[in-house]
């Protein structure tokens, strides 16, 4: 029994036990046999998501090379082991009926049965005192050759309650996660729906009462830009727009002379966690040094990623600055930037195909620029983007009921993992 202190501190009497005391089986997987087809799937990092397990990211495995393989039990933990971004993301095995095995880049832990559920290591494991003691503690390496060591992770020391009293936690947290992958679904099929609407107004557009027109019941002309009623013309984004790339002239980005100031600088993950809406807060700041290095853009330009994720958008809630690896478009009136924001974000596949198919997937701002821009008069873009935005608060509120619920898991998780409150067996059900 170890008599370290527990990674996360509790206000009762836990034993402190380590993970190696309290699992049956630590042990990475064996490199994979990859095949076109089998009836053994080979699990690897993709499968070990930030929500749950996803089986659909598995892969085929030769079913002949099988003896020496890691073959997973519901109620294993899968961790990640490898690589920097991925490293220490870990989920429950809960899977019934098919077969698979763990490849080299994840660890499978096995509780004990007596004194360990799985649900509560991996709460722990994604904790954030989890995850910081596996940062300090049990990764061995640099940069994206860094590992998970299994000597320290099995030393790792961990509070446990009885394992009833384990499993009524794992009761009350399994109802919000119910919740949360409800919400979850509800907000993909909102979106789904959202990108069919779009398409939708933008071929046919919106009378003067508000109604998307009949099919048939209006010219179309075609473009590259697709199909629209004829009385529309087709322009080129930069001639109803300024079309700039953001810059930072500064090297290395994290020099705290040039950051940490008054000026908002997005990346483009903030861009992707606004999902088409608007930003208001940036990720970091800008000295007024950095500024003077960098390009600022006022509110309302459409904010636009051109590497990485390509052709993501937001709109800037306020002024902003932003690297290169991000385009401003600002629309000239009469012209609404909400619509041409909405033809960004329909032109996001045929955006995507010219970049080149490498890690460094990228486009630039010659792709952008002669981007073909089909457009209404200014009072329709105006009834395109008043459906469109019906659509989006419809999202947003179930965005915000799902922010909330996250917020409330992550503050009774750690009251019921230092042992702050407690779950009665007669409240378990």
């Amino acid at each position: 029994m170890s008599k370290k202190a527990p990674v996360i501190p509790t206000v009762v009497d836990w034993p402190s036990r380590t993970v190696g005391d309290l699992t049956t089986l630590l042990r990475r997987g064996t490199a994979p046999v990859y095949v076109d087809e089998s009836d053994v799937m080979a699990i690897g990092q993709r499968c070990v998501t930030d929500a749950d397990f996803d089986g659909s990211r598995s892969r085929p495995h030769s079913a002949k090379p099988m003896s020496n393989v890691v073959i997973p039990q519901t109620g294993d933990v899968l961790i990640n082991s490898t690589g920097a971004g991925t490293i220490g993301r870990s989920v429950v095995f809960q899977e019934d009926g098919a077969r698979y095995i763990v490849d080299g880049h994840v660890t499978v832990a096995r509780p004990r049965e007596k004194d360990l559920v799985g649900r509560w290591l991996n709460d722990i494991l994604r904790s954030p005192q989890g995850q910081r003691y596996l940062e300090a503690r049990c990764y061995a390496g640099s940069t994206n050759q860094i590992e998970l060591s299994s000597s320290a992770f099995a030393a790792m020391p961990v509070a446990v309650p009885s394992v009833d009293e384990q499993r009524r936690v794992a009761e009350v947290l399994d109802a919000l996660d119910a919740q949360i992958r409800l919400t979850s679904r509800v907000i993909a099929k909102l979106e789904k729906a959202g990108h069919g609407l779009m398409n939708d107004l933008l071929s046919r557009g919106v009378d003067q009462n508000g109604h998307t027109r009949p099919t048939g019941s209006f010219e179309m002309r075609t473009s590259n830009a697709g199909s629209f009623p004829a009385n529309w013309t087709v322009v080129r984004l930069d001639q109803i727009a300024e079309v700039e790339r953001g810059k930072f002239g500064h090297r290395p980005r994290n020099d705290p002379m040039y950051l940490g100031g008054p000026f908002p600088f997005i990346q483009t993950g903030d861009i992707a966690a606004a999902a088409g809406g608007e930003i208001v807060d940036a990720s970091q700041s800008l000295s007024h040094l950095g500024a003077a290095v960098s390009r600022s853009f006022p509110a309302g330009t459409i904010a636009v990623t051109i590497a990485a994720n390509i052709a993501d958008t937001a709109m800037l809630g306020q002024p902003m600055y932003f690297p290169d690896s991000v385009v401003g478009v600002a629309v000239r009136p009469p012209n609404r930037a909400e619509y041409v924001q909405f033809v960004l974000r329909a032109a996001k596949p045929r955006l995507e195909a010219r970049a080149p198919q490498s890690a460094q997937r990228n486009i630039n701002l010659q792709d952008l620029r002669p981007l073909e821009v089909p457009l209404p008069d200014p009072a329709e873009q105006a009834r395109i983007c008043a459906v469109m935005k019906a659509h989006s608060d419809v999202v947003l509120a179930e965005r915000k009921s799902l922010a909330k619920t996250k917020a409330q898991k992550a503050a009774i998780l750690a009251d019921l993992l230092t042992g702050r409150a407690r779950v009665p067996a007669e409240a378990a059900s």
